[in-house]
C-alpha cells in the first residue's frame, strides 16, 4: 500500500478492482482549514479510458508489482497488438485500445517492455522518440522560414506535420505520446553512432 502523495507517473495501482495506470501526478497544497489534495491522471488498463481523480494525500492505494519482459511485436489486427517472447517464443495479444493511438508508432520485429500482472497483459511501454520514414509529402522547399509547416504521412500511415524543407523518404524523429515532428535524422549522425 501507498499513499496518493506517492504516486509517481508509469505506475500500476488498483482502484475499487480496476487496474489504472498512473500518467500524471501533481500535489496541491491546501489552504487553511482544506487539506491539500493529489490530482491524478489515469488510464484504465483493461478498458483504455481516461479518468482524472482527486485523492487526499494520505489516501492509502494499492500498488500493484508488476512483471516486465521484454518482448517482439509481431503484427496487429483489428482488435489486438501479438507479441512474442524472443526465447521462449510464447505470443501474447494485448489489447490495441490498452496501447491507444501510440501503437500506429508500433514496427514488425521491434522489441519493447510488456508489463504482466497476475500473467496477463497489462501494458506495453512504448519508447518516447520513433525513427521512421516520411511515405509522402510536398516536394521539398529550401527557404529562410523554419516555422512553415506541411503535411506528411509517414510510413505507417499516421499524418504529422514537417517543415517545409523535408523530402519523401527521409527518416524523422517523432515523439510517440504527442505525435509530432521532432527533427530529422542526419545519415552522418546516424552512421557515426
Amino acid at each position: 500500500m501507498i499513499t496518493a502523495s506517492q504516486l509517481r507517473p508509469g505506475m500500476a495501482v488498483r482502484i475499487e478492482g480496476q487496474i489504472y495506470e498512473v500518467l500524471e501526478s501533481a500535489a496541491k497544497a491546501g489552504g487553511g482549514q482544506l487539506g491539500g489534495v493529489v490530482k491524478t491522471k489515469l488510464r484504465n488498463l483493461i478498458s483504455g479510458r481516461f479518468w482524472d481523480s482527486h485523492f487526499r494525500p494520505e489516501e492509502r492505494l494499492e500498488e500493484l508489482e508488476v512483471d516486465r519482459q521484454n518482448m517482439e511485436f509481431l503484427y496487429s489486427d483489428d482488435e489486438n497488438c501479438i507479441f512474442m517472447h524472443p526465447q521462449s517464443f510464447e505470443q501474447v495479444e494485448v489489447p490495441r485500445r490498452a496501447l491507444g493511438e501510440a501503437q500506429s508508432f508500433l514496427q514488425a520485429g521491434t522489441t519493447v517492455p510488456v508489463e504482466f500482472f497476475e500473467g496477463r497483459p497489462i501494458r506495453v511501454v512504448l519508447p518516447e522518440v520513433v525513427e521512421i520514414r516520411i511515405a509522402d509529402t510536398a516536394d521539398p522547399v529550401h527557404t529562410g522560414q523554419d516555422n512553415t509547416w506541411k503535411e506528411a504521412r509517414l510510413e505507417n500511415g499516421v499524418q504529422i506535420h514537417v517543415p517545409l524543407f523535408i523530402a519523401r523518404g527521409e527518416l524523422v524523429r517523432v515523439d510517440v505520446k504527442s505525435g509530432r515532428y521532432l527533427e530529422r535524422v542526419r545519415l552522418e549522425r546516424k552512421k557515426g553512432a
